[in-house]
Protein backbone atom coordinates (compact mmCIF):
# COMPACT_ATOMS: atom_id res chain seq x y z
CA UNK A 1 0.00 0.00 0.00
CA UNK A 2 2.61 2.39 1.04
CA UNK A 3 4.71 1.88 -2.62
CA UNK A 4 1.36 2.06 -4.25
CA UNK A 5 0.91 5.57 -3.00
CA UNK A 6 4.36 6.78 -3.56
CA UNK A 7 4.30 5.47 -6.96
CA UNK A 8 1.04 7.61 -7.49
CA UNK A 9 3.29 10.49 -5.58
CA UNK A 10 5.83 10.42 -8.15
CA UNK A 11 3.63 9.61 -10.79
CA UNK A 12 2.14 12.78 -9.86
CA UNK A 13 5.04 14.91 -9.39
CA UNK A 14 6.65 13.83 -12.91
CA UNK A 15 2.81 14.92 -14.74
CA UNK A 16 3.25 18.21 -12.91
CA UNK A 17 6.69 18.85 -13.96
CA UNK A 18 5.96 17.78 -17.63
CA UNK A 19 2.93 20.38 -17.95
CA UNK A 20 4.91 23.02 -16.18
CA UNK A 21 7.78 22.23 -19.32
CA UNK A 22 5.30 21.98 -21.95
CA UNK A 23 3.67 25.17 -20.95
CA UNK A 24 7.09 26.11 -21.41
CA UNK A 25 7.77 25.21 -24.72
CA UNK A 26 4.33 26.46 -25.92
CA UNK A 27 5.29 29.67 -24.60
CA UNK A 28 8.55 29.33 -26.24
CA UNK A 29 7.45 28.42 -29.71
CA UNK A 30 4.88 31.37 -29.47
CA UNK A 31 6.79 34.24 -28.98
CA UNK A 32 9.51 32.43 -31.46
CA UNK A 33 6.55 32.18 -34.25
CA UNK A 34 5.51 36.04 -33.19
CA UNK A 35 9.42 36.96 -33.95
CA UNK A 36 9.22 36.00 -37.41
CA UNK A 37 6.00 37.35 -38.42
CA UNK A 38 6.77 40.73 -36.98
CA UNK A 39 8.04 41.24 -40.17
CA UNK A 40 4.58 41.89 -41.76
CA UNK A 41 4.41 45.10 -40.12
CA UNK A 42 7.36 46.50 -42.75
CA UNK A 43 4.51 45.98 -44.93
CA UNK A 44 1.89 48.13 -43.55
CA UNK A 45 1.39 51.50 -45.49
CA UNK A 46 -1.50 52.67 -42.70
CA UNK A 47 -0.18 55.61 -40.60
CA UNK A 48 -2.93 55.09 -37.83
CA UNK A 49 -2.93 51.08 -37.92
CA UNK A 50 0.80 50.90 -37.68
CA UNK A 51 0.72 53.07 -34.70
CA UNK A 52 -2.32 51.05 -33.00
CA UNK A 53 -0.70 48.05 -33.98
CA UNK A 54 2.39 48.90 -32.49
CA UNK A 55 0.74 50.07 -29.47
CA UNK A 56 -0.85 46.60 -28.90
CA UNK A 57 2.08 44.61 -29.79
CA UNK A 58 4.52 46.01 -27.33
CA UNK A 59 1.88 45.43 -24.79
CA UNK A 60 1.99 41.74 -25.87
CA UNK A 61 5.70 41.96 -25.27
CA UNK A 62 5.96 43.05 -22.39
CA UNK A 63 3.65 40.75 -21.37
CA UNK A 64 5.93 37.30 -22.79
CA UNK A 65 8.73 38.48 -21.21
CA UNK A 66 6.71 38.88 -17.90
CA UNK A 67 6.36 35.07 -18.43
CA UNK A 68 9.88 34.40 -19.52
CA UNK A 69 12.45 36.71 -18.51
CA UNK A 70 15.21 34.76 -20.19
CA UNK A 71 13.53 34.40 -23.91
CA UNK A 72 15.69 36.16 -26.23
CA UNK A 73 13.17 36.12 -28.81
CA UNK A 74 11.16 38.41 -26.48
CA UNK A 75 13.54 40.69 -25.48
CA UNK A 76 14.67 41.37 -29.33
CA UNK A 77 11.29 41.94 -29.71
CA UNK A 78 11.06 44.51 -26.63
CA UNK A 79 14.30 46.34 -28.24
CA UNK A 80 13.29 46.17 -31.56
CA UNK A 81 9.71 47.64 -30.54
CA UNK A 82 10.80 50.33 -28.67
CA UNK A 83 12.96 51.67 -30.37
CA UNK A 84 10.76 51.43 -33.72
CA UNK A 85 8.09 53.18 -31.68
CA UNK A 86 9.78 55.69 -30.33
CA UNK A 87 11.01 56.99 -33.89
CA UNK A 88 7.95 56.96 -35.74
CA UNK A 89 5.45 58.01 -33.85
CA UNK A 90 6.90 59.76 -30.22
CA UNK A 91 9.53 61.47 -32.25
CA UNK A 92 7.11 62.68 -34.76
CA UNK A 93 4.61 63.63 -32.42
CA UNK A 94 7.29 65.41 -30.91
CA UNK A 95 8.51 67.08 -34.35
CA UNK A 96 5.12 68.04 -35.17
CA UNK A 97 4.45 69.85 -32.37
CA UNK A 98 7.74 71.44 -32.12
CA UNK A 99 6.85 72.69 -35.51
CA UNK A 100 3.55 74.22 -34.23
CA UNK A 101 5.37 75.64 -31.07
CA UNK A 102 3.43 74.07 -28.91
CA UNK A 103 6.05 73.97 -25.82
CA UNK A 104 3.70 72.20 -23.34
CA UNK A 105 2.87 69.53 -26.20
CA UNK A 106 6.65 69.09 -27.33
CA UNK A 107 7.76 68.46 -23.68
CA UNK A 108 5.00 65.68 -23.13
CA UNK A 109 6.17 64.09 -26.71
CA UNK A 110 10.12 64.38 -25.51
CA UNK A 111 9.36 62.50 -22.54
CA UNK A 112 7.26 59.66 -24.40
CA UNK A 113 10.10 59.63 -26.88
CA UNK A 114 12.78 59.50 -24.07
CA UNK A 115 10.82 56.53 -22.15
CA UNK A 116 10.42 54.58 -25.45
CA UNK A 117 14.49 54.55 -26.18
CA UNK A 118 15.22 54.36 -22.19
CA UNK A 119 13.46 51.00 -22.80
CA UNK A 120 14.87 49.94 -26.15
CA UNK A 121 18.09 50.43 -24.81
CA UNK A 122 17.71 48.56 -20.99
CA UNK A 123 16.02 45.41 -22.92
CA UNK A 124 18.98 45.62 -26.00
CA UNK A 125 21.61 45.44 -23.06
CA UNK A 126 20.29 43.14 -21.32
CA UNK A 127 20.12 40.68 -24.32
CA UNK A 128 23.79 41.78 -25.49
CA UNK A 129 24.87 40.45 -21.89
CA UNK A 130 24.06 37.48 -22.83
CA UNK A 131 26.68 37.14 -25.24
CA UNK A 132 29.43 39.68 -23.60
CA UNK A 133 29.85 41.17 -19.93
CA UNK A 134 32.35 44.27 -19.39
CA UNK A 135 29.78 46.93 -21.02
CA UNK A 136 29.59 49.37 -18.23
CA UNK A 137 33.54 49.06 -17.98
CA UNK A 138 34.08 49.02 -21.83
CA UNK A 139 32.12 52.76 -22.29
CA UNK A 140 35.49 55.08 -21.14
CA UNK A 141 36.07 56.73 -24.60
CA UNK A 142 35.00 55.57 -28.25
CA UNK A 143 38.14 53.45 -28.35
CA UNK A 144 37.40 50.77 -25.29
CA UNK A 145 34.04 50.71 -26.80
CA UNK A 146 35.18 49.93 -29.98
CA UNK A 147 37.19 46.73 -29.31
CA UNK A 148 34.88 45.51 -26.41
CA UNK A 149 32.93 45.10 -30.16
CA UNK A 150 35.20 43.89 -31.97
CA UNK A 151 36.20 41.72 -29.34
CA UNK A 152 32.64 40.38 -28.20
CA UNK A 153 30.72 40.16 -31.38
CA UNK A 154 31.66 38.94 -35.02
CA UNK A 155 28.70 36.89 -36.32
CA UNK A 156 26.82 38.20 -38.65
CA UNK A 157 23.30 37.69 -36.88
CA UNK A 158 24.74 39.93 -34.39
CA UNK A 159 24.23 42.77 -36.38
CA UNK A 160 20.71 43.00 -35.26
CA UNK A 161 21.19 43.36 -31.56
CA UNK A 162 23.87 46.13 -32.15
CA UNK A 163 21.77 47.98 -34.66
CA UNK A 164 18.74 48.58 -32.55
CA UNK A 165 20.82 49.51 -29.28
CA UNK A 166 22.91 51.76 -31.17
CA UNK A 167 19.98 53.30 -33.17
CA UNK A 168 17.84 53.66 -30.21
CA UNK A 169 20.96 55.53 -28.27
CA UNK A 170 21.54 57.64 -31.26
CA UNK A 171 17.62 59.45 -31.06
CA UNK A 172 17.77 59.19 -27.23
CA UNK A 173 20.94 61.89 -27.84
CA UNK A 174 18.98 63.23 -30.52
CA UNK A 175 16.05 64.21 -28.67
CA UNK A 176 17.93 65.10 -25.15
CA UNK A 177 20.63 67.20 -27.31
CA UNK A 178 20.75 69.94 -24.76
CA UNK A 179 21.81 67.56 -22.05
CA UNK A 180 25.31 66.78 -21.77
CA UNK A 181 25.84 63.97 -19.75
CA UNK A 182 23.91 62.54 -22.81
CA UNK A 183 25.46 64.33 -25.41
CA UNK A 184 28.94 62.77 -23.89
CA UNK A 185 28.01 59.30 -24.33
CA UNK A 186 27.14 59.59 -28.20
CA UNK A 187 30.16 57.75 -28.90
CA UNK A 188 28.79 54.30 -27.43
CA UNK A 189 26.02 54.51 -30.25
CA UNK A 190 28.21 55.41 -32.97
CA UNK A 191 30.37 52.16 -32.28
CA UNK A 192 27.64 49.69 -32.01
CA UNK A 193 26.21 50.95 -35.25
CA UNK A 194 29.82 50.98 -37.13
CA UNK A 195 30.38 47.29 -35.74
CA UNK A 196 26.66 46.18 -37.24
CA UNK A 197 27.22 48.40 -40.32
CA UNK A 198 30.70 46.18 -40.32
CA UNK A 199 29.12 43.06 -39.77
CA UNK A 200 25.75 43.18 -41.77
CA UNK A 201 25.69 46.51 -44.13
CA UNK A 202 22.68 45.19 -46.04
CA UNK A 203 20.51 45.15 -42.77
CA UNK A 204 17.44 47.21 -42.31
CA UNK A 205 18.06 48.53 -46.07
CA UNK A 206 21.52 49.72 -44.69
CA UNK A 207 19.82 51.37 -42.01
CA UNK A 208 23.16 51.74 -40.49
CA UNK A 209 25.08 53.38 -42.97
CA UNK A 210 22.34 56.09 -43.27
CA UNK A 211 21.79 56.52 -39.98
CA UNK A 212 25.76 56.81 -39.71
CA UNK A 213 25.44 59.32 -42.38
CA UNK A 214 22.84 61.48 -40.37
CA UNK A 215 25.45 61.29 -37.25
CA UNK A 216 27.99 62.68 -39.57
CA UNK A 217 25.65 65.60 -40.86
CA UNK A 218 24.13 66.42 -37.38
CA UNK A 219 25.78 70.09 -37.99
CA UNK A 220 27.36 72.41 -40.33
CA UNK A 221 30.75 71.61 -38.26
CA UNK A 222 30.48 68.23 -38.02
CA UNK A 223 32.23 65.37 -41.15
CA UNK A 224 30.21 66.61 -43.98
CA UNK A 225 32.46 64.51 -46.51
CA UNK A 226 32.03 61.32 -44.42
CA UNK A 227 28.25 61.83 -44.46
CA UNK A 228 27.88 62.21 -47.76
CA UNK A 229 30.11 59.62 -48.98
CA UNK A 230 27.80 56.94 -46.37
CA UNK A 231 24.83 58.89 -47.89
CA UNK A 232 25.44 58.19 -52.02
CA UNK A 233 26.73 54.22 -51.23
CA UNK A 234 23.11 53.92 -49.05
CA UNK A 235 21.38 55.51 -52.31
CA UNK A 236 23.46 53.77 -54.67
CA UNK A 237 22.88 49.97 -52.82
CA UNK A 238 19.05 50.34 -52.24
CA UNK A 239 18.38 51.79 -55.52
CA UNK A 240 16.67 54.67 -53.64
CA UNK A 241 13.89 52.88 -52.67
CA UNK A 242 14.38 53.18 -48.68
CA UNK A 243 13.31 57.07 -48.89
CA UNK A 244 15.01 57.16 -45.11
CA UNK A 245 18.37 57.95 -46.88
CA UNK A 246 17.02 60.59 -48.87
CA UNK A 247 15.29 62.02 -46.25
CA UNK A 248 18.73 61.65 -44.12
CA UNK A 249 20.38 63.33 -47.23
CA UNK A 250 18.17 66.22 -46.43
CA UNK A 251 19.70 66.11 -43.31
CA UNK A 252 23.18 66.81 -45.20
CA UNK A 253 21.70 69.30 -47.59
CA UNK A 254 20.19 71.54 -44.31
CA UNK A 255 23.82 71.22 -43.13
CA UNK A 256 25.47 71.89 -46.19
CA UNK A 257 23.02 75.32 -46.48
CA UNK A 258 22.10 73.74 -49.88
CA UNK A 259 18.96 73.95 -50.49
CA UNK A 260 18.04 72.96 -54.02
CA UNK A 261 19.69 69.78 -52.92
CA UNK A 262 17.37 69.88 -49.55
CA UNK A 263 14.21 70.64 -51.69
CA UNK A 264 14.85 67.98 -54.19
CA UNK A 265 15.71 65.35 -52.14
CA UNK A 266 12.47 65.61 -49.92
CA UNK A 267 9.83 66.28 -53.11
CA UNK A 268 11.60 62.99 -53.99
CA UNK A 269 10.73 61.23 -51.33
CA UNK A 270 6.80 62.97 -51.31
CA UNK A 271 6.54 61.84 -54.47
CA UNK A 272 7.75 58.76 -55.04
CA UNK A 273 5.14 55.83 -54.95
CA UNK A 274 5.13 52.53 -53.49
CA UNK A 275 9.02 52.09 -54.02
CA UNK A 276 9.25 48.43 -52.07
CA UNK A 277 6.52 46.70 -50.50
CA UNK A 278 8.41 45.35 -47.81
CA UNK A 279 9.83 48.70 -46.70
CA UNK A 280 6.09 50.83 -46.89
CA UNK A 281 6.08 51.68 -43.16
CA UNK A 282 8.84 53.31 -42.83
CA UNK A 283 8.40 54.93 -46.06
CA UNK A 284 5.21 56.04 -44.48
CA UNK A 285 7.39 57.49 -42.11
CA UNK A 286 9.66 59.42 -44.15
CA UNK A 287 7.06 60.58 -46.43
CA UNK A 288 5.14 62.40 -43.03
CA UNK A 289 8.64 64.19 -42.45
CA UNK A 290 9.77 65.13 -45.76
CA UNK A 291 5.97 66.86 -46.29
CA UNK A 292 6.98 68.17 -42.56
CA UNK A 293 10.73 69.48 -43.81
CA UNK A 294 9.03 71.34 -47.08
CA UNK A 295 7.20 73.58 -44.73
CA UNK A 296 7.96 77.05 -44.15
CA UNK A 297 8.75 76.71 -40.34
CA UNK A 298 11.37 73.95 -40.80
CA UNK A 299 13.18 75.30 -43.84
CA UNK A 300 13.19 78.31 -41.64
CA UNK A 301 15.45 76.38 -39.58
CA UNK A 302 17.74 75.56 -42.01
CA UNK A 303 17.88 79.06 -43.00
CA UNK A 304 16.05 78.35 -45.96
CA UNK A 305 13.39 81.00 -47.81
CA UNK A 306 10.61 78.77 -48.22
CA UNK A 307 9.46 78.59 -51.78
CA UNK A 308 6.74 80.99 -52.88
CA UNK A 309 3.23 79.60 -53.38
CA UNK A 310 2.95 78.34 -56.78
CA UNK A 311 1.67 81.46 -59.23
CA UNK A 312 -2.47 81.22 -59.49
CA UNK A 313 -2.97 79.96 -63.38
CA UNK A 314 -4.03 82.77 -65.44
CA UNK A 315 -7.62 83.85 -65.43
CA UNK A 316 -9.51 82.66 -68.53
CA UNK A 317 -10.17 85.36 -71.30
CA UNK A 318 -13.33 86.18 -71.40
CA UNK A 319 -16.04 85.20 -73.80
CA UNK A 320 -16.48 87.02 -76.68
CA UNK A 321 -19.76 89.20 -76.46
CA UNK A 322 -22.67 88.24 -78.07
CA UNK A 323 -23.64 90.26 -81.56
CA UNK A 324 -27.09 91.74 -80.96
CA UNK A 325 -29.97 90.22 -82.76
CA UNK A 326 -30.82 91.91 -85.83
CA UNK A 327 -34.60 92.77 -86.34
CA UNK A 328 -36.45 91.21 -88.81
Amino acid sequence: MRNKLLMTLLVSALALGNSGCLKKMILNGTIASTRIGSGAADTIGDYELARSAASAGLLQFEGMHRLSPDNEDALFLLMKGWAGYGYAFAMDDYEAANLGNDESLAEYHKKRAKLAFDRSISYGLELIAKEADGFKEATKNAETIKAWLDKHFDDKEEAENLFWVGSAWLARVNVLKDEPEYVAQLFVGVAFLERSRELNPEYMAWGATSTLAAYHARSPMAELDEAKKLLDVALEKTQRKALGVQLNYARYACAKSDQALYEKMLNEVVNTEDPDPNLRLQNTVAKRRAKRGLTKQAMEDCGFMAPSPPAPPPAAAPAPAAEPKKSP
